[in-house]
């Protein structure tokens, strides 16, 4: 055991120096992610299709039912929920079953037949704060053609109307950076972390040391466990860098617990490396090794609600991302760093990242041992 230990470690060392002994490596493990931190969190938008949403009727009138009928009609707006209780808000906010909940004023009928300003508030998921404001967006547009509608079959002059009042939780300007920023802990780690072990081996092949290897005392399971770690410990690294962006740069309060979030990472990252080294055993060279990551991480980034949300994706890609790591791990990321998640909330995720884990090593591990055989 003691000797395995220190083949190990002298294996992890030769990795590590691999890596770092190249200045051009240096720049591309530490420059990339501090770039698209920057670019991402300066430039990214999004469009929106399809939104969750609850109602909290407190006038259950004929105007606060037609206004609901419009917004169910708009082909844009899910209601999810017709809510009772004000505390109900909370439990489909947090467990991100709606994108937002409107609230309807008890008097809102009255109001408006009266010619006032009939309130009507809406309480939004910040988190994802690009989306949120577009979708409180959609709800002005729909209560400000309502409110015309109202005034025209009743007669009414142009006063009144309906006063929307909104809030975003986790994210109160609706800052588009504070979903970007914790997003890219997950992507641009297992970016590089998935390249950099499905090239370990092929680095080795086509330098002509692999066959070296093999001749050593090293076991094919040592060989393996020597690849995967300096990968996740560059993960872990390139995750620390953004973290300090998004917090000394752009100022993103971080709300969570670190020990959760790297522990996330963790096995995201032991995920990650399962499909990196699967990769690295099919791979003869280098070239090849590049081509395979970037047709995996492709679907990979596409399927994880990074650029789209999941919900609005077919149901059929629905069920694909859930053997998705990175759908796991910027759910992990933005839950941790914006609402101060717990373990017992991230139980789920955690799980899922652990079965992925579960089959992905085992299975690489073989393919490993039957590709030197």
């Amino acid at each position: 055991m003691k000797e395995t230990f220190f083949r190990i470690i002298a294996l992890i060392r030769k990795e590590l120096l691999a890596m770092f002994k190249d200045p051009k490596s240096r720049i591309v493990l530490v420059l990339p992610p501090i770039l698209q931190c920057l670019i991402f969190g300066y430039a990214a938008s999004y469009d929106l299709n399809n939104v969750p949403y609850a109602v909290l009727d407190h006038d259950h009138s004929a105007a606060s039912i037609a206004l609901i009928s419009k917004l169910d009609g708009s082909g844009t707006f899910t209601r999810v929920a017709t809510l009772q209780r004000t505390s109900d808000i909370a439990a489909f906010i947090n467990d991100t079953r709606v994108l937002l909940v409107v609230v309807i004023d008890q008097d809102f009928e009255k109001r408006l037949m009266a010619g006032m300003p009939a309130k009507l508030q809406i309480i939004a998921d910040g988190r994802n704060s690009n989306t949120a404001g577009t979708a409180q967006s959609y709800v002005n547009a729909i209560a400000a053609d309502f409110a015309a509608r109202w005034r025209e079959e009743n007669g009414q002059s142009a006063v009144g109307g309906i006063k929307v009042t909104t809030r975003a939780w986790y994210n109160p300007s609706l800052e588009t950076r504070w979903y970007m920023i914790p997003s890219l802990i997950g992507t641009i780690t297992m970016m590089m972390t998935l390249m950099l072990t499905a090239m370990s081996v092929a680095r080795e092949r086509e330098a002509g040391t692999f066959d070296q290897l093999l001749v050593t005392p090293f076991r094919p399971s040592e060989i393996m466990v020597g690849k995967a770690l300096p990968s996740m410990l560059v993960g872990l690294s390139q995750a620390t860098t953004i973290l300090l962006v998004a917090q000394l740069w752009f100022q993103i309060p971080f709300a969570g617990s670190y020990f959760i979030l790297y522990l996330g990472l963790v096995l995201f990252l032991a995920a990650a490396v399962g499909i990196g080294l699967f990769i690295s055993s099919l791979a003869a060279n280098m070239q090849q090794a590049m081509i395979y990551s970037f047709v995996l991480l492709m679907p990979f980034m596409l399927l994880s609600g990074l650029t789209a949300p999941i919900g609005n994706m077919p149901d059929v890609l629905q069920y694909m991302t859930m053997i998705n790591p990175l759908r796991y791990a910027i759910s992990i990321t933005h839950q941790v760093y914006l609402e101060g998640a717990g373990v017992r909330q991230l139980l789920p995720e955690m799980l899922a990242l652990v079965a992925i884990a579960a089959v992905t090593l085992p299975f690489s591990a073989w393919l490993f041992r039957n590709r030197l055989t």
